[in-house]
């Protein structure tokens, strides 16, 4: 069995890692500093023999490079999530993600250990080519929009994870998420599934951002944490990028209706402008759908939740009381 560091790991998906290798007896280390996970999360964790946890900050040079050590793999989740946070707080954004996966892959580097880096389906930037494939062209806006810095770090993490690859032989391994959900995930930065069920579920108006015929694909953060796993442990993964989603694709507006169905309490959904839910100038993708091809030929991979079994989660667990304090 092996010891995993996870970076980020009382985070919504982190927390759901760490959570899988516990129960498959593997020894799990988090790091983190809590600026947008819970320690909720990953409470009912703490006082198992095989989990440790650390509430910092992975710019501690000398406790990262401690933990990383102690590691067989690490899974570097930790960077700054949502839209919303992208968009209020740019310089901390850029440099959490730049900074931070810096410090990681070069303690991991020293040590030759296996790293799993998770980048975002947000590099894929204004690109038309549906679905996105790994080796499609990223196209970026205008550096004056603060919503294109988080594609714009994520891509220079991208690059940095195979340069010790290529350079070092580093095991490093990339992976794009494209909209993971799933309980524990929460609204406040942005993240539409949980808001929209936080609304419903309060009597408030459901607020779509923009005309809501934009597109997404949502994948249950069981299945990304499936993927993650088989990927860690295949010989092949190493200096190779991986989209990890769901294919199944949905307009943001029938995403509300979908919602609002299934609360049943008659909800109005509501349109917002971008330039009032974010700021001046906003600019959004369409569609946002992955090519699975790749993963799916390396580990088989193929999500086991359609979005009608999510939502129907997400609602009971939202109606819980854990749900109802996220």
């Amino acid at each position: 069995m092996t010891t995993s560091l996870i970076t980020g790991g009382a985070g919504f998906i982190g927390s759901h890692l760490a959570q899988r290798l516990i129960e498959a007896g593997h020894t799990v280390i988090v790091i983190d500093d809590l600026s947008t996970g819970r320690f909720a999360n990953i409470a009912p964790l703490k006082d198992h023999d095989r989990f440790e946890y650390h509430i910092d900050t992975i710019s501690n040079e000398r406790l990262l490079a401690e933990l990383v050590d102690q590691a067989d793999w690490v899974f570097h989740l930790a960077a700054a999530v949502g839209v919303m946070l992208i968009v209020e707080r740019p310089v901390e954004s850029i440099e959490t993600n730049i900074h931070g996966t810096e410090l990681v892959l070069k303690m991991a580097a020293k040590k030759n250990k296996r790293v799993l880096i998770t980048s975002s389906s947000e590099v894929y930037g204004k690109g038309a080519k549906v679905p996105f494939s790994e080796e499609d062209d990223c196209v970026l806006g205008p550096t004056t929009k603060a919503r294109w810095s988080y594609a714009c770090s994520k891509a220079i993490d991208e690059y940095l994870a195979l340069a010790y690859h290529r350079e070092k032989g580093m095991p490093a391994i990339v992976v794009r998420l494209f909209n993971t959900v799933g309980p524990r995930q929460v609204g406040r930065y942005g993240m539409v599934v949980p808001r929209f069920i936080r609304q419903a579920l309060s009597g408030e108006p459901i607020t779509v951002y923009g005309d809501g015929r934009q597109s997404r694909c949502f994948c249950h953060v069981a299945d990304t944490v499936t993927a993650l796993l088989d990927l860690m442990q295949s010989d092949r993964a190493p200096g190779e990028v991986f989209n990890v989603g769901s294919d199944e694709e949905i307009t943001i507006q029938a995403l509300a209706e979908r919602v609002r169905d299934r609360v049943g309490d008659g909800a109005e959904i509501i349109h917002v402008p971008y330039d009032e839910a974010y700021e001046t100038g906003f600019e959004d993708l369409r569609r946002r759908t992955p090519d699975l091809t790749k993963i799916r030929e390396f580990v088989g991979f193929r999500p086991s939740r359609d979005l009608d079994a999510i939502l129907t989660e997400m609602i009971a667990w939202m109606r819980t009381e854990e749900g109802r304090d996220t």
